[in-house]
C-alpha cells in the first residue's frame, strides 16, 4: 500500500515538472510583460526576415535645398491664388503679374534670393525670356526661352522639348508629345505656344506634381490661361493645384508651327551664404 502511494506521489511529481516550462514561461511574461511578436512563414513554411527592420529596404528621405525653392515657388503660387479668391484679375498691361509668363517669372524672382548654384555661388539667379518670334520661325512664337548660360545666372536646364513636325503623321507626332510630356516632373517650368482654352499664343506653367501614370494627369498652377476682356482690357483666373490629364495639355500644343519646353532647376542649387 505505502509502495502504491509513493508511486502515485513520484508520478506527480514528474508530471508537474513536465509542465514546469510553461509555467514559468507564463510566470516570466506575468512579471516582465514582454510581448512575443508573431513570426511570418513564407510559402515553404521558413521564418520570414522582417524586411522593414532591413536597412537596406528603409527609404533614405532627402530634402535639398532645390526642394526648397521648389516649395518655396509653390507656396506664393497658393498664396497669390488665394488672394485672387477666385476673382479674375487683371492680365493686359506689360507689368500686370497676372499675364501668364509675368506670373511664372514673379514666383521666380520673389523666392529666388535665398538661393544659388553651387557653381556659380556669387551670381544672382535669373529666369530668361522667350525666344523673340523672329527667332522662333519656322514655328511660332512663345515655344522656348532664350539661351543663358548658367554662368550668367539661369538656374534652368531643358529638361525635354517636343516641335511639331509636319512630315510625320498626327498620330506620330501625338506619341512624340505624350512620350515628352510622361517626362514632366514636379517644379518644371512648362513653356508652350497652341490653342488653348483661353486664347492661342504663347503660355506658361509650372507643374507641381510629377506626371502620375496611374490617373494619366499633372497638376499645374498657372494664370490666364482663362479669361475674359472686361471694358477693352484682358482678365485672367488664376489656377492652382489644377489637374489635367495630359492629353488635354497635347491638345493645345500638338498642332502644326506649335510646340512645348519642359525646363528644370538644376540640381546644384544651395542656399545662398
Amino acid at each position: 500500500m505505502r509502495y502504491g502511494v509513493r508511486l502515485v506521489g513520484l508520478l506527480l511529481i514528474l508530471s508537474l515538472l513536465s509542465f514546469s516550462p510553461f509555467i514559468l514561461s507564463a510566470c516570466a511574461e506575468g512579471e516582465d510583460n514582454e510581448i512575443v511578436e508573431d513570426v511570418m512563414l513564407d510559402d515553404a513554411g521558413e521564418e520570414e526576415p522582417d524586411r522593414e527592420e532591413e536597412p537596406g529596404n528603409a527609404e533614405s528621405v532627402s530634402f535639398t535645398p532645390r526642394d526648397s525653392f521648389i516649395n518655396d515657388i509653390i507656396a506664393l503660387g497658393r498664396e497669390l491664388y488665394e488672394k485672387a479668391d477666385g476673382k479674375l484679375q487683371r492680365a493686359h498691361y506689360k507689368g500686370d503679374i497676372y499675364v501668364c509668363k509675368n506670373f511664372t517669372v514673379y514666383v521666380f524672382r520673389q523666392t529666388r534670393d535665398k538661393y544659388r548654384m553651387a557653381e556659380y555661388p556669387d551670381v544672382q539667379l535669373k529666369i530668361p525670356n522667350n525666344l523673340p518670334a523672329e527667332k522662333c520661325k519656322p514655328h511660332a512664337y512663345g515655344y522656348c526661352w532664350e539661351e543663358i548660360a548658367a554662368s550668367d545666372g539661369n538656374p534652368f536646364e531643358e529638361a525635354a522639348q517636343f516641335l511639331y513636325d509636319s512630315k510625320l503623321s498626327k498620330e506620330e507626332n501625338r506619341a512624340l508629345a505624350e512620350a515628352f510630356m510622361k517626362q514632366a516632373k514636379k517644379g518644371d517650368y512648362f513653356q508652350m505656344t497652341g490653342d488653348y482654352s483661353g486664347g492661342k499664343g504663347a503660355h506658361s506653367a509650372i507643374f507641381i506634381s510629377d506626371y502620375d501614370p496611374d490617373t494619366n494627369t499633372i497638376r499645374s498652377m498657372d494664370s490666364n490661361r482663362t479669361g475674359k476682356r472686361i471694358n477693352g482690357l484682358r482678365y485672367g483666373k488664376v489656377l492652382f493645384d489644377s489637374e489635367m490629364s495630359i492629353d488635354e495639355w497635347i491638345g493645345f500644343f500638338c498642332r502644326k508651327k506649335c510646340g512645348a519646353t519642359l525646363y528644370r532647376l538644376r540640381d546644384d542649387i544651395i542656399f545662398a551664404e
